[in-house]
């Protein structure tokens, strides 16, 4: 099992496809650093050699921000738009949608379970 920027690869994966468990890398990312390092896509990841992974991890290492790094500077992101007030950071800190989704309705993965708030009976005031 290829272990590259921390995470274990499936073995019996294609390589374009293998390199996607690498979070930070899609599809056109894995082609792009195949490309670049001389290796077949379509080779199993336990087919890859040695120096063939070394490559692969060197492109990696030089030229994308994966895995912690690239949570760490989303979460920052996130942190900053909260810090300084704005309408996108007010949405993220009440837990609602963030790019203009109707909350009416929908939006159940932000706002989670439904909670009830009517259905108290008013007791009448005695006279």
């Amino acid at each position: 099992m290829a272990r590259i920027a921390g995470v274990d690869l499936p073995k019996e994966k294609r390589a374009f496809i293998g390199l996607t468990y690498i979070y930070g890398i899609g599809r056109t990312a894995a082609l792009t650093i195949l490309k670049k390092a001389g290796v077949d896509p379509f080779k199993k990841i336990k087919e890859l050699t040695d120096d063939e992974e070394n490559k692969i991890r060197t492109i990696i290492n030089a030229e994308y921000k994966v895995e912690g790094a690239l949570r760490t500077e989303f979460a920052m992101n996130i942190k900053r738009l909260m810090d300084i007030g704005c309408y996108v950071g007010l949405r993220h800190r009440r837990g609602l949608p963030v790019r203009g989704q109707r909350t009416r309705t929908n939006s159940r993965t932000r706002k989670g379970k439904r909670r009830t708030i009517g259905g108290l009976k008013k007791v009448e005031a005695k006279k």
